[in-house]
């Protein structure tokens, strides 16, 4: 009889790290339209300060990285321990419907958005009108870009391709096992995991020919994107096979986030804060600052997240399930609320904490009472979940019954 292989305790600290970074969208997204460096991103004419920059750019630099590396992880734990057709289908429920329905939703609304405040900053006296000249005809409710749900399609793509690639490693054991094994012993050394995982992002930058983190654009599909973003994902694919070295994310994790900091501080200054992509080849030594810096934001942040939240957390547990529905209606608010204090005669640092605050507590609202308990949140979360947050501990511990009994 074949044995199903033991399925693995709730990692929390990865949970909420996975939430955090999906939250954090709303703080760099109401950066946006108040930021100095023009990118194509729609501004305040009127209200910009470069705080709003260096936010926005420090967010950037660790924020996809690390929820790919835990996408990653997670994604290893479904195939390795349910297979391949519970995971597929696991995926599909919880990844593609939701990127498809949401995406031909969100596609006219976002349109909207977009073009009323780009009228409202370019001082039309008839934004709403402009805003729906787009919607002429059937063909403009059609998607045409992934917005801020590009992660979703990339994310599609990344599970079939490291699935993929496991099918393909398991026909080479002896291979498998010498990676597994070069890789745990680069993963005790916490000064050399970060020079090694550096040079290989360093190598992804080379190849790409650019110096900065890619940023989504208007196509549905960057190859850029794709090659720069996978390996973070297979590093966390690979990472589940070592999982009993999670802890080992501890060692300097403060010393490696506020190195990271202190580097990314350096690289401002260097740069003079250029959030776009630079010619080909242009600064090697930008290239080598780029890729320090996220390797130490991703041993660092997680390394912090495993220390202070690996413990059960009803309330943490309770942002974790609303991150997805959160993070996937905040765009449109925060672009929207930005129009709306246009005519706001105040510093872009309020502008900014008054659209992030108002979206997450519009998000978070309508996540707790239209969502949580209706099959909008069975659709995104696999099941109905109460409001109370003692249900949640009474599931945890019901939940750690079971898999104890199961042992």
């Amino acid at each position: 009889m074949k044995l199903l292989p033991q399925k693995t305790e709730r990692i929390h600290s990865l949970d909420s790290l996975r939430a955090i970074m999906m939250l954090l969208g709303i703080v760099i997204h109401s950066t946006l339209p108040y930021i100095v460096t023009e990118f194509g991103f729609i501004k305040d004419p009127n209200t910009t300060h470069i705080s709003n920059d260096i936010i926005a750019n420090l967010i950037h630099m660790f924020r996809m990285p690390v929820f790919f590396v835990v996408a990653g992880f997670f994604g290893a734990m479904l195939f390795y321990e349910r297979g391949l057709l519970k995971m597929a289908k696991n995926r599909a429920s919880r990844v593609l419907y939701p990127f498809i329905i949401f995406l031909l939703l969100l596609y006219p609304t976002l349109v909207f958005s977009w073009n009323y405040a780009g009228a409202v900053f370019a001082g039309s006296d008839n934004a709403i009108g402009e805003a729906t000249v787009s919607f002429s005809n059937f063909l403009a409710f059609l998607p045409k870009s992934t917005w801020h749900l590009w992660f979703l399609f990339y994310l599609i793509l990344f599970i079939i391709s490291s699935v993929l690639m496991a099918l393909i490693f398991k026909r080479l054991p002896n291979l498998s096992a010498k990676i597994s094994k070069i890789f745990n012993w680069v993963l005790k050394k916490p000064i050399t995991r970060v020079f090694i995982f550096a040079s290989m992002t360093c190598a992804v930058y080379l190849l790409m020919g650019v110096s900065s983190i890619p940023t989504p654009n208007s196509e549905i599909f960057d190859i850029n994107l794709f090659l720069f973003y996978f390996p973070f994902y297979m590093m966390g694919w690979v990472l589940y096979k070592s999982k009993h070295l999670l802890d080992s994310f501890k060692r300097l994790d403060w010393l490696c986030t506020i190195l990271g900091l202190i580097l990314f501080l350096i690289s401002l200054a260097i740069n003079d804060l250029k959030l776009v992509n630079v010619s080909p080849y242009q600064d090697v030594s930008k290239v080598v600052f780029q890729s320090l810096i996220v390797w130490l934001f991703i041993f660092g942040i997680t390394g912090l997240f495993i220390r202070y939240g690996s413990k059960h957390s009803a309330r943490m547990r309770y942002v974790s399930d609303a991150s997805y529905w959160v993070y996937l209606v905040h765009y449109n608010l925060t672009i929207f609320i930005s129009a709306l204090l246009f005519r706001w005669d105040v510093h872009a640092t309020i502008k900014f904490l008054t659209v992030m605050i108002s979206t997450t507590i519009i998000s978070f609202v309508t996540y707790h009472y239209f969502v949580r308990s209706s099959f909008i949140g069975k659709f995104l979360n696999g099941r109905k979940y109460t409001r109370k947050l003692s249900d949640i501990s009474e599931a945890e511990e019901l939940s750690n019954l079971k898999l104890t009994l199961d042992k």
